[in-house]
């Protein structure tokens, strides 16, 4: 009798280990973080998104793989990408930015596999809604707010410079709302784009002499020359109006906007969730609100900027970055 019984533990407890083993096969994820181009911002997300996933892993008991692809701002390598990652098989794919969310929602159109993407200004215009399998977090920016920025700090602005490229759909809402704001308020503006980071410092250079403050919305190809920019507009006495923090890390004076660490890890949360199990949800409007000051580029300047106290609840103080 008593064999029996042993021999019967030993079955259970053998049922019990293969159970245990297929739940962990089922619990292990491969997860592809594919980037746009490098630049602080993106880079800000994917570290922030990375360490997340990984946190979570280990609060919620599976195991992750993720692997980071770099597209170079390149349709064509970034369309390598999604059909390199959907052969590979990874249970999810997180683009970070619009052309590597456009092309991974590409590439997983017959596997359906999990797209989440990241920092998309416009999820609408890019044609990022209404796709089954398709979803993420957006920083889309109060083009407005940033407007009275400009005119709060520096109430006697004549003409507003827009500077940014028209390959990035992400820029293209934000300029239209931009020149909404100053044709309502008889303000002029001059516009200047440009696609490389050689043409964006000549359209940067051109704006000189041309008008009392830049803006420029979270458009990547500026931020991926920024440095330069902000040398170029401080040394003529013009503030940098810009779409996110990393501009002004670079030099820009000034922005209003999200934080990507936090949109990052947010990001990471909803991959989680999806592949756990949970439906695939509406894309999430990260919260805004917080205003970014390069104290460096201010006092250049010789801009008060404490009238920004009295705009938002927080109100950020940088340097720029010695990278």
């Amino acid at each position: 009798m008593k064999k029996l019984i042993s021999l019967i533990l030993v079955a259970v407890m053998a049922v019990s280990m293969l159970s245990v083993s297929a739940f962990a096969e089922e619990q292990s994820f491969k997860i592809a973080i594919v980037q746009q181009l490098d630049h602080p911002s993106l880079d800000e997300i994917r570290i922030a998104c990375d360490a997340r996933l990984k946190e979570l892993a280990e609060e919620k008991g599976f195991s992750v793989e993720v692997k980071d692809f770099h597209g170079q701002n390149d349709n064509t390598v970034l369309n390598q990408i999604g059909a390199q990652v959907v052969d590979d098989g990874y249970d999810a794919i997180i683009p970070i930015a619009t052309l590597a969310a456009i092309c991974m929602a590409t590439a997983t159109e017959e596997t359906q596999t999990p797209v989440i993407y990241a920092a998309i200004s416009d999820p609408e215009s890019s044609g990022l809604t209404g796709i089954s399998n398709v979803t993420g977090t957006s920083d889309a920016l109060n083009t407005p707010f940033i407007m009275d920025m400009i005119f709060a700090a520096q109430p006697d602005v004549k003409t507003v410079g827009l500077l940014y490229s028209n390959s990035e759909t992400n820029s293209l809402t934000p300029i239209a709302q931009a020149k909404e704001y100053l044709d309502e308020k008889g303000i002029a503006y001059v516009e200047k784009t440009g696609n490389t980071t050689d043409e964006i410092l000549t359209a940067a250079a051109s704006l000189v002499g041309r008008c009392d403050v830049v803006f420029t919305p979270t458009d990547n190809v500026v931020m991926a020359a920024e440095s330069a920019v902000a040398e170029i507009l401080n040394e003529a006495g013009i503030a940098h109006y810009t779409g996110a923090d990393s501009f002004v890390a670079c030099g820009a004076f000034t922005t209003c906007g999200v934080n990507y660490t936090e949109l990052g890890a947010y990001t990471a949360e909803m991959a989680v969730d999806i592949l756990l199990g949970g439906e695939i949800p509406e894309f999430k409007v990260m919260d805004g609100g917080i205003i970014t000051v390069n104290t460096e580029t201010a006092e250049t300047l010789g801009i008060d900027y404490s009238v920004f106290s009295e705009m938002a609840n927080t109100v950020v103080e940088v340097v720029t970055s010695a990278e």
